[in-house]
């Protein structure tokens, strides 16, 4: 039994999740001090206004605190964006040059558009001669 659980944590896939939870983690961090210490004073700066918590609407005895949903609205674009534009959009890029560009071993037939081998000599669904690319 300890064995089986031993076996489980020690698995590659449970180790590289703790390890990405943990980057992770630490990342949020990084990303949440970002939009807050910079993003946020910046856009306070141009907008005036860095803090929606005291917007409020009275309804009855009730209060909706619409404010604070704007703050979290807000914080989440900006972190979204911070996420895209200096995570994603570069690795994209840099994975993008490393890709090998692989060929397709398929074609389509010239006569019924169906799609072949490239080094087929005939198609199989029409059984038109194709000439083969090699």
């Amino acid at each position: 039994m300890i064995n089986g659980f031993k076996n489980f944590l020690l698995r590659g896939n449970v180790v590289d999740l703790a390890v990405a939870v943990v980057i992770g983690a630490a990342f949020t961090a990084i990303v949440n001090s970002f939009v807050s210490d910079i993003l946020t004073p910046f856009i306070a700066a141009i907008g005036g206004r860095p803090d929606f918590s005291a917007l409020t609407l009275r309804i009855g005895g009730g209060e909706i605190k619409y404010g604070l949903f704007l703050n979290a609205l807000i914080s989440f674009l900006m972190v979204a964006a911070v996420i895209y534009f200096l995570v994603v959009r570069p690795y994209e890029k840099i994975s993008s040059r490393f890709a090998r560009q692989e060929e397709s071993v398929m074609r389509d037939c010239p006569e019924c558009l169906s799609e072949i081998p490239r080094a087929a000599a005939r198609c199989s669904q029409c059984t038109a001669q194709v000439t083969p690319v090699l």
